[in-house]
């Protein structure tokens, strides 16, 4: 290895940016990432109360993605490798063979989509069909990474089960084991709530009632939509709140009828990403981020990252740029990717899903970070968030 070699390395180590043991191939080349989101998608529309307050706010990802590639031109010097982002915008009546064939003729071999499920599986199956590696940087359905899984599709958000897995590790850490469930009506909230309502089974609490509640005026309705009546006549430690359009929801806490604390859609909450994390480099992170964002890192954001810098430790770990090579690497117990949570991510080879800590947060502190200690796994502690290899429904190999 040059001198120059060297330095380069050694910034990189310093900045944080370059994993210890990491080993630059000078195989060279160009790795060129696609990002696709699609055009007019409600998942980024501002929804407003008419007193201006927003309830839900999604940003695109690729800012997350950019903050990868700008950390990571150093390394990418040392390897002899350059880096490309090309984003594009699937139309809502678009082709997505088309699109995969466009992007393949671009260079971008891996693909970030930031897509309803739809369009995701429609343009990660033609990407896969032009050799190219699609990645799943929105979607937290647990069937894909179980019973409706395709093959080759990674995911870089954690699944619902991840996220519900890592809450109930606290309520079980807490001593809090009655648990009351308040839940919306929409189709999001009712795969939340069997996530819920598995990860309760599997750490041993107890689901003392699921009480559905509505959105309206309708003085009917009133027991559905008062909390106070909704959380009386039962016995519980703790309240988890299904709520995923959050009107209702932001009214709960501290409105409960017994004196109990709220988790789920309010008061702690699991996620990928948060701006308050303040261990591992998070800070730096954070920094880096909102230099180039203006904002704050979310939980998507933090997909798209984490996918990039994946990615990236790949090709300069084994020298190439094919997307079949660099999705082995990713998959295998070789791969050593800093995920800036105190954890070595790697994708779980069953079902295509990040292996990831998760952060459990208020709304400006992080309170726990899952796993917690105590909650063992007999080859990585990761795995007992979401569905382990024994558990999983999915029936591809990864």
């Amino acid at each position: 290895m040059t001198a120059r070699i060297l330095a380069v390395l050694l910034a990189a180590l310093l900045c944080g940016l370059l994993p210890l043991g990491v080993q630059p191939a000078r195989a060279g080349g160009s790795l060129t990432f696609g990002y696709v989101t699609r055009d007019g998608d409600p998942w980024f529309a501002e929804q407003r109360l008419y007193t201006g307050l927003k309830l839900r706010e999604h940003r695109p990802a690729v800012e997350g993605a950019k903050t990868a590639l700008a950390e990571s031109r150093v390394i990418g010097r040392a390897a002899g490798l350059t880096f490309g982002l090309v984003e594009r915008q699937l139309p809502a009546q678009g082709d997505p063979a088309a699109l995969a064939r466009e992007l393949a003729a671009a260079g971008a071999g891996i693909v970030l989509l930031d897509l309803p499920r739809t369009p995701l599986l429609a343009l990660a199956q033609a990407m896969l069909a032009e050799g190219g590696l699609p990645i799943n940087l929105r979607l937290r359905d647990d069937d894909l990474r179980g019973s409706a899984c395709l093959p080759g599709l990674l995911h870089a958000i954690p699944s619902e089960a991840m996220l519900s897995d890592a809450l109930a590790q606290q309520l079980a850490r807490k001593g809090w084991r009655r648990v009351l469930v308040l839940a919306g009506d929409q189709p999001e909230d009712a795969r939340v709530l069997g996530a819920v309502e598995g990860s309760l089974a599997k750490f041993g609490l107890t689901l003392a009632a699921v009480r559905p509640f509505l959105l309206g005026n309708d003085p009917r309705q009133r027991s559905e939509r008062n909390v106070a009546l909704m959380t009386a006549d039962e016995d519980y430690d703790v309240v988890w709140l299904v709520d995923s359009i959050g009107e209702f929801g932001r009214y709960v806490p501290y409105d409960t009828f017994l004196p109990r604390p709220v988790v789920g859609s309010e008061g702690l909450v699991a996620h990928a990403w948060h701006w308050t994390w303040e261990r591992y480099g998070a800070p730096q992170l954070n920094q880096r981020f909102r230099k180039i964002a203006g904002r704050a890192m979310a939980d998507e954001d933090y997909a798209a990252w984490v996918a990039v810098k994946a990615l990236i430790e790949a090709a300069v770990r084994t020298g190439s740029t094919d997307p079949g090579t660099l999705a082995a690497y990713v998959t295998s117990d070789a791969v050593n990717l800093d995920t800036y949570k105190g954890a070595i991510g790697s994708f779980r080879p069953w079902d295509g899903q990040l292996r990831q800590p998760i952060l459990l947060a208020t709304h400006d502190a992080v309170i726990a970070r899952a796993p917690l200690d105590g909650f063992l796994h007999q080859t990585n502690t990761l795995d007992t968030l979401g569905a382990d290899r024994p558990e999983t429904r999915c029936k591809a190999a990864h």
